[in-house]
């Protein structure tokens, strides 16, 4: 097998988190919470570090290594809704009573469901591609100002897709106008805040794994997904 076919541990660790903050996030989106004057869902915990994931893997690896982790947190995030659809469809045991609590959080509307996925999908392969496309263009340089940026550019257009597909003719425009733009705000903002981290975190990987891929002439196409050299 050639070497820059195989995966490194670094890079398996942080797909397999990827993975894990994807589904725990679409658990989570299942409670809303109230900070001071705002309400929004227990999502918002975990969902903003795929996306501080998803730019530490296009920063050391390439936007071709974050197509193929993109498209896994998309098939285990669609096995874990479609094995929770199953689950509610089964029969409870007569003796069980912990029924309507399940289905609250596994029994997700498929509406719901498609636009989550959807908004996903289009939001992080935006985030890798400006992370990619900036990094090229600063010629590795200004790593801080890609990071947010890219981050706001995929957020914007998660909050974007996902909210008039879910909740569009459920409530007012101004309020999901609103939701969208407290979401993107606050997704930012966790993204400023773990800056640091996310900084040290890519400096080391860089020097363990002795990777820091240059997205020149490559295919952005993201069903590309067998082209991860």
């Amino acid at each position: 097998m050639k070497k820059e076919n195989l995966v490194s541990v670094p890079f398996m660790v942080l797909g397999i988190v990827f993975c894990t903050c994807l589904v725990a996030a679409n658990l989570l989106e299942t409670k809303v919470v109230q900070l001071g004057p705002i309400s929004v869902t227990a999502g918002l915990i975990v969902f903003p570090v795929s996306y501080i994931i998803n730019d530490c893997i296009a920063e050391v690896w390439g936007f071709r290594k974050a197509r193929l982790i993109i498209w896994m947190g998309f098939l285990m995030n669609f096995m874990v809704v479609a094995m929770g659809q199953i689950a509610v469809a089964l029969p409870a045991a007569p003796f069980w009573e912990g029924e309507e609590g399940f289905n609250f959080v596994f029994g997700m509307a498929p509406r719901i469901a498609a636009a989550s996925l959807t908004a996903f999908l289009v939001g992080s392969f935006i985030n890798a591609y400006v992370m990619s496309r900036m990094k090229v263009a600063s010629h590795g340089k200004n790593f801080s100002a890609r990071a947010i940026l890219s981050t706001v550019a995929g957020e914007g257009a998660d909050s974007l897709i996902f909210f008039p597909l879910a909740f569009g003719g459920l409530m007012p425009v101004s309020e999901l106008a609103k939701m969208m733009l407290v979401q993107v705000i606050l997704k930012t903002l966790y993204e400023v805040i773990v800056l640091p981290v996310t900084i040290r975190v890519v400096k080391y990987i860089k020097r363990v794994d002795q990777s820091d891929v240059y997205d020149e002439h490559i295919s952005y196409n993201v069903l590309k997904i067998s082209d991860i050299n």
